[in-house]
């Protein structure tokens, strides 16, 4: 699915009082999810701006409409090969609440796969097993079709004590 389909998707999705609605995106051909109500828009790649002394998998910045954003690359993240970005590449430009206050920053993903209308009573606890994603990171695993989705709880994951940097906003773009 291409950012201008998730997008067209968006845009026809009605709030649904059954569950709680996910957008799922790849990485390394295992697909993930994170709360829809985080995602302010999906972008196509395009070239961010470098910023010195980072770590690797935080890209750079991107400036959207005036506001400098941190982009991070969550299969490097995670640890996963690198590949190289594609025309599936997308950036999801989400909000993250940190305390009393709101951070916007893009996760760049394989491509994005699905919107999930999720009944709660289908999620189930993510096991205590070891791997690429720390458990405190993950609310929950999801069966859907012939497929196991992880949810993210993306607030976690970039307050985590790697991911909590600050990005310096007067750069221009």
């Amino acid at each position: 699915m291409t950012a201008q389909d998730w997008q067209a998707q968006g845009d026809s999705l009605e709030q649904n009082t059954d569950g709680q609605q996910y957008l799922s995106f790849l990485l390394d051909n295992e697909e993930y999810g994170i709360d829809i109500l985080r995602v302010q828009e999906v972008r196509g790649w395009i070239p961010v701006t470098r910023v010195p002394d980072m770590p690797d998998y935080l890209k750079g910045v991107l400036n959207l409409r005036g506001a400098i954003i941190p982009v991070i690359d969550l299969r490097q993240r995670f640890g996963l090969p690198l590949v190289e970005y594609g025309p599936t590449t997308v950036v999801i430009v989400i909000n993250v609440l940190s305390g009393n206050n709101e951070r916007i920053m893009g996760i760049i993903v394989d491509a994005v796969a699905e919107t999930y209308t999720l009944p709660i009573d289908q999620i189930q606890s993510a096991p205590q097993l070891g791997g690429v994603i720390n458990p405190e990171f993950i609310t929950g695993l999801v069966a859907q079709e012939q497929r196991m989705i992880v949810l993210i709880d993306i607030d976690e994951l970039m307050n985590s004590d790697e991911l909590a940097v600050t990005i310096p906003t007067d750069l221009e773009v």
